[in-house]
């Protein structure tokens, strides 16, 4: 039954899929299951690649190693049982010419996907057959044009003859029922889709409009040959990505206008005042060091709230910077207050503030949910009395019962851990306050301008002199022994070792509890039976980690096994071996990030990856890691190469994070794209503050409606 066409009061994109002629329950079922719910899923859910089918090869023209498109008949199919099991099905071409289509992974009901003489096209990178047989594929992909033997099917226009889009698979529903759907999708709703793009902005950037991009994407006419030659979307994708991030832009940008048309705090930040704090420091800063303390200031001197990013690589110094920052704010007679996601980095914060102030007359004031009743009651009266002049705390600072005397400057560590309420909790605890994000997790720029794209940031891209670059290593399990006795001879040397576990879910943390303690005991048993070893794991309370973490800090325990991770930030100089067990399960960043705990001193230190299978049972990905792992030291490097390999959410590691659903853009390749977009998106902002210009209404109205909320917690999210 055809579905009515969409008005144009109604929203297309919002069509169920059932709506849609060709799809009953049973079709609707399969689709729902993918995620695609909606018209407007199906328009947006571009082909993964495309085939050349305007002429397949024959058997003998196909060259080895290369992917080619086959047409022909099934004259065999059968499971074989030679060393492993396996389906084979034969497929003659009409010269005459056969291929063997192979499946070593397969359900019992695959063959009779497999009709004898039904026409088909396969497609798939073409192999020599064993010990010199014929040509072959391994799991190609198999099309059924007819089950009858009649070649009516060649001559289908969605399926041959022409660049056919190849979509992910969708269980039970065959490839060309699938892209008959998406045929009738963007015949019958792309026409209504209203083109967002402001028409200068397109004309600018020489974007196809949007039904040209969505015609084109799903099946193309006039950029056939540039998608037939593998390139990444061509110009069809090209406009659509370049919408989705134009649009993520342009809330950044106006979520950027709304912090700096309100007035915040003027601190003075005298150059001698910033010259004085400098040189009191203990060591000099770098030179990445002092460019973002001058930036920083500049920033503070201004009417307008600062909202800045600090980001930099492990150890590059991110908390001297701060402090200089906070420095600055206490010397106006404000309070700055910093957050840090865990007990063990406040504590550590709080340390180091410490050390760094030793000999001043600046108080820091540690607040968090471990102190006793009559502890937190006197930390209360400091800050509402202004005598805690820093305050380091966890999510308790921002608790309703947290009171500030004068709070002028924010400052939020590993901000991506925090939700954006808490975050809006604690500036509220002053009049519009300067606001200093820092993330020890090197971001890549793609990810950066996405996430934080509304904050300005300074990098700190080079070390404190005197780091000597760690050592990385992979070993198997077979060569532990060799990653032992690097930790013994360190030991041996008066120096101390990190032992990591994988984590595990929260679900599980029995589990974790009896791995890490029968780890500890193997250790002290087996291995280093003379040496005090410590035990961090997800049961135990944040005092008792934190105690156990002190014991380590002291030189009490020499060896410390840890399921949970080894927090960011957390310093032990003496500490120069960090031994991940089963690394291959880690992501890129989080081994960085582990590495990052030794080398904290002079001493050379050591970061031992060692691995719980053979080479051969890894995937693809993890031994990418490890390779990248044991060729750089690099965060930004790492960092890029992680986005790749997991796509930003998994990078991030937490849907809280804020970051966009992204249906076409991939950050890791849209770079280009990402910069036009952007330019683009805060341009328009400069000349059309409030979006009230007539062509840009419609922007205006799906940015009210996706950001709600959100662009009036501005200096949050």
């Amino acid at each position: 039954e055809q579905a009515a066409a969409p008005t144009r009061t109604a929203d297309p994109l919002a069509t169920p899929v059932i709506q849609l002629r060709g799809v009953g329950p049973a079709i609707a079922e399969k689709l729902q299951a993918k995620g695609l719910r909606t018209v407007g899923d199906l328009l947006l859910n571009l082909p993964r690649r495309y085939e050349d089918r305007r002429t397949p090869r024959t058997v003998a023209e196909a060259p080895l190693g290369e992917r080619s498109v086959i047409a022909g008949k099934i004259v065999k199919a059968q499971e074989a049982r030679a060393r492993r099991r396996r389906l084979e099905v034969l497929v003659r071409d009409e010269s005459g010419g056969t291929l063997v289509c192979i499946w070593f992974h397969y359900r019992p009901s695959f063959l009779q996907r497999f009709p004898l003489h039904a026409q088909v096209l396969v497609s798939g990178e073409v192999r020599q057959g064993y010990r010199g047989g014929g040509k072959v594929m391994h799991h190609p992909d198999v099309e059924l044009l007819s089950a009858s033997g009649e070649p009516s099917g060649l001559r289908d226009d969605d399926s041959f003859g022409r660049v056919v889009p190849v979509y992910s698979d969708i269980e039970g529903l065959p490839p060309r029922t699938f892209r008959r759907l998406a045929k009738r999708a963007v015949g019958e709703y792309a026409r209504f889709v209203e083109d967002l793009l402001p028409e200068p902005v397109r004309r600018r950037r020489r974007l196809l409009t949007l039904q040209e991009a969505l015609g084109e994407a799903h099946f193309p006419e006039r950029f056939a040959d540039e998608l037939a030659r593998g390139l990444p979307g061509g110009q069809p994708r090209r406009r659509l990505a370049f919408e989705e991030l134009f649009l993520v832009q342009l809330g950044l940008a106006l979520r950027r206008r709304g912090v700096k048309v309100e007035p915040g705090i003027a601190f003075r930040a005298l150059p001698e005042a910033i010259d004085r704090i400098v040189s009191a420091l203990p060591w000099p800063l770098t030179g990445a060091q002092q460019r973002a303390v001058g930036t920083i200031a500049d920033d503070m001197r201004k009417p307008e709230p600062m909202n800045r990013l600090l980001q930099g690589d492990v150890g590059s110094g991110k908390t001297a910077v701060a402090l200089c920052a906070a420095r600055l704010a206490v010397e106006d007679g404000y309070q700055a207050a910093l957050m840090a996601p865990t007990e063990i980095l406040a504590e550590q914060h709080a340390r180091s503030l410490r050390a760094l102030l030793r000999g001043s007359q600046v108080h820091v004031e540690l607040v968090s949910g471990s102190l006793s009743q009559r502890e937190r009651e006197h930390a209360s009266r400091l800050l509402r009395s202004g005598t805690a002049q820093i305050v380091v705390g966890t999510h308790a600072l921002a608790e309703e019962a947290t009171t500030f005397h004068k709070l002028g400057l924010v400052i939020i560590d590993e901000q991506h851990r925090f939700g954006v309420m808490t975050r809006a909790s604690l500036m509220s605890k002053g009049h519009r306050p300067d606001v200093l994000v820092m993330t020890a997790t090197p971001i890549p720029r793609t990810l950066q301008l996405t996430l934080y794209g509304d904050l300005d940031a300074s990098v700190l891209d080079e070390l404190p002199p005197g780091r000597t670059p760690i050592a990385t290593k992979v070993y198997r399990d077979a060569a532990r022994e060799k990653a032992y006795e690097v930790v013994r001879r360190e030991l041996r040397a008066g120096r101390q070792v990190y032992v990591v576990l994988p984590l595990v879910e929260e679900s599980e943390k029995l589990v974790d509890l009896k791995a890490a303690t029968k780890e500890r005991d193997r250790l002290a048993m087996e291995v280093f039976p003379d040496v005090s070893i410590g035990l961090v794991h997800g049961r135990q309370s944040a005092a008792e980690r934190t105690e156990e973490m002190e014991r380590f800090r002291r030189g009490e325990t020499k060896i410390l096994v840890a399921t949970t991770v080894i927090e960011v930030g957390v310093d032990v100089a003496n500490a120069t071996v960090m031994l991940i067990e089963h690394a291959e399960r880690f992501g890129l960043s989080q081994l960085h990030q582990l590495r990052g705990r030794v080398g904290r001193g002079a001493a050379r230190s050591y970061c031992l990856l060692l691995t719980g299978t053979s080479g051969a049972e890894w995937a693809p990905v993890a031994r990418q890691r490890l390779r990248v792992m044991e060729e750089t030291t690099d965060g930004f490097r790492i960092a890029e190469k992680d986005l790749e390999l997991r796509g930003p959410g998994e990078f991030l590691g937490t849907r809280q994070s804020g970051m966009p659903d992204f249906a076409v853009a991939e950050l890791a390749r849209d770079q280009i794209i990402l910069k036009e977009a952007r330019e683009e998106a805060f341009a328009l902002v400069d000349e059309d503050p409030d979006l009230h210009r007539p062509e840009n209404a419609a922007v205006r109205e799906l940015l009210l409606h996706r950001w709600r909320g959100r662009l009036s917690l501005a200096r949050v999210g």
